[in-house]
């Protein structure tokens, strides 16, 4: 299997991919129902919760508009410092919310004072902020963001997008005190897309049931109801669960810690090597990816040529994201990646630069 290192979708292990290919089951069926709960009980351990896990048929993007419409009847503080932050503002306008924007420039995080102080000046049912900004390699400190919050606005719900770090960056549902994190199936989980997943705070469950029109796809009471019959309210993506369920038995056999200091160790490699070619990474040090380097682009690489080199070797990266194409390139070293990997890739750059 030839590596790519672009932000989504990954690549995913050929015994996960041939799971898709099981034959179907009723869905509600006790056989099924079996599968869907051993998923949910080892979703949990990567969420670091006790609370429900939901297992979505939709697209990361499906669940911000779920945090949404869920969780806020009126007004929400959405933190913007990058594309993916962005989208989650759009998607609360677009479901008629009140959205104040507290921004950050692209490559910088949302720190916890920024947070802090916004909500001295208003309050807010809710805040999103994305932890792990694909489009720029900012990692925001969402558990002392989360702190903050619970010390100046106890009751307002936290509400974080972690679609390109979960499972390969430790992230602790409970002991940070979240109420809503959503992740998506094609990026550290190295599934095909297609599927998101979610945990819900019992606070912010308890608020959804005051939330008029939440909708029906994405009402996550519905979804509940169904839970704790192992079952979904509508036909779930069952070949997608089938492979989650291979997926989750490789990914607790690895141990999340070793798959955490896999993804930081390919991080610091890559990131290093970056600055030592005389690019550096577009975010600060301290709040740099562990699952996506965004390198400014000082030597002045035609990415596309770049790719065209790569791709004769099975592999290749991606591009900046919107303004920040050409301007900068990403390095995604997230799921089924290993340094050996990384080394190969990192080889063939500084092939290619030498030619430059």
């Amino acid at each position: 299997m030839s590596p790519m290192f672009v932000p989504g979708p990954v690549d995913v292990a050929p015994e996960v991919l041939t799971a898709q290919t099981k034959p179907m089951l009723p869905h509600r069926s006790k056989d099924f129902e079996a599968i869907f709960k051993s998923t949910e009980e080892r979703l949990k351990k990567v969420f670091f919760t006790e609370q429900p896990v939901y297992q979505v048929s939709a697209s990361g993007s499906g669940m911000q508009e779920g945090g949404i419409r869920n969780f806020v009847q009126e007004s929400v503080l959405s933190c913007i410092n990058g594309a993916f932050a962005e989208r989650w503002y759009k998607v609360a306008v677009a479901n008629g919310k009140q959205a104040d924007r507290l921004e950050a420039a692209w490559g910088q995080p949302i720190t916890p004072e920024q947070v802090a102080d916004a909500l001295k000046k208003k309050h807010y049912e809710a805040i999103t902020v994305v932890h792990n900004e694909t489009s720029t390699g900012v990692e925001s400190p969402v558990k002392a963001i989360a702190e903050a919050v619970h010390q100046v606005s106890p009751d307002t719900l936290i509400l974080v997008d972690a679609v390109s770090s979960l499972s390969g960056v430790k992230i602790e549902f409970d002991a940070w005190g979240l109420d809503f994190i959503l992740t998506s199936s094609q990026k550290c989980f190295a599934l095909p897309p297609g599927m998101s997943f979610a945990a819900a705070s019992a606070r912010a469950m308890a608020k959804a049931e005051t939330v008029a029109n939440r909708g029906w796809y994405f009402d996550l009471l519905l979804m509940e109801k169904h839970r704790v019959k192992d079952s979904t309210p509508m036909t779930p993506a069952m070949a997608s669960i089938f492979a989650l369920d291979v997926q989750l038995e490789r990914i607790l056999a690895e141990g999340l810690e070793n798959r955490f200091a896999r993804h930081t160790a390919m991080a610091e490699r890559t990131q290093k090597w970056a600055v030592e070619h005389g690019m550096q990474p577009l975010a600060p040090e301290g709040y740099r990816s562990k699952t996506v380097s965004t390198i400014n682009n000082t030597r002045g690489m035609d990415i596309s040529a770049l790719n065209k080199f790569l791709l004769t070797r099975g592999m290749r990266i991606a591009n900046g994201y919107g303004d920040l194409k050409e301007k900068t390139f990403r390095i995604a070293h997230m799921g089924e990646i290993h340094m050996k990997a990384v080394d190969t890739l990192l080889e063939a750059m500084e092939e290619f630069l030498a030619k430059m």
